[in-house]
């Protein structure tokens, strides 16, 4: 199965990330979706699992959990907005890391690409970075990579320029 992973588009969903996410057979976003029009956008292209982030209001948090437990293809995975990284994780989400670790961890929040192995607690973190253009990221980015049978391979990573327009605009480009 072939994943695309976003975070804080913050209202964007636009022509390039299409493009991007057009051979992934399912999207998870990070939080901070932006609109509840971003996340119906991509769910019509994708199916999605989505997490809400900080700065979601109401409508995408009825829609959306805090944190998400769940397997893909024999692969355990938990997704959350607020994570933190290796060494460093959240106070929220550091003890369930801890507890039980998934074998993939995604975040985003900090608008900053990181993909790292935490030796410790012997999992894969992903932070996809910011896809949307509000931040002080200067590069849009989104990860995509295959699961299958319990592994995880061929990780890609896409970057745009910050100069789209934005759903709370009226516009999903």
């Amino acid at each position: 199965m072939k994943i695309g992973i976003l975070s804080d588009t913050h209202g964007l969903f636009d022509e390039p990330l299409r493009r991007f996410l057009a051979d992934v057979d399912e999207v998870w976003h990070a939080g901070d979706v932006g609109s509840a029009c971003v996340a119906d956008a991509i769910a019509k292209l994708k199916p999605l699992r989505a997490v809400y982030g900080n700065i979601d209001g109401e409508e995408v948090r009825r829609s959306f959990p805090l944190h998400q437990r769940f397997t893909c293809e024999g692969v355990d995975v938990l997704m959350t907005h607020i994570g933190g990284y290796p060494g460093r994780y959240d106070p929220s989400i550091a003890g369930m890391l801890r507890s039980n670790p998934p074998q993939l961890f995604v975040c985003g929040h900090s608008h900053i690409l990181k993909v790292m192995f935490d030796k410790k607690l012997n999992f894969l973190h992903i932070n996809p970075g910011a896809a949307g253009k509000y931040g002080l990221h200067i590069v849009r980015t989104a990860v995509r990579l295959d699961i299958k049978d319990g592994s995880m391979s061929n990780l890609e990573v896409g970057e745009w320029k910050k100069n789209i327009v934005s759903c709370e605009s009226g516009t999903v480009e």
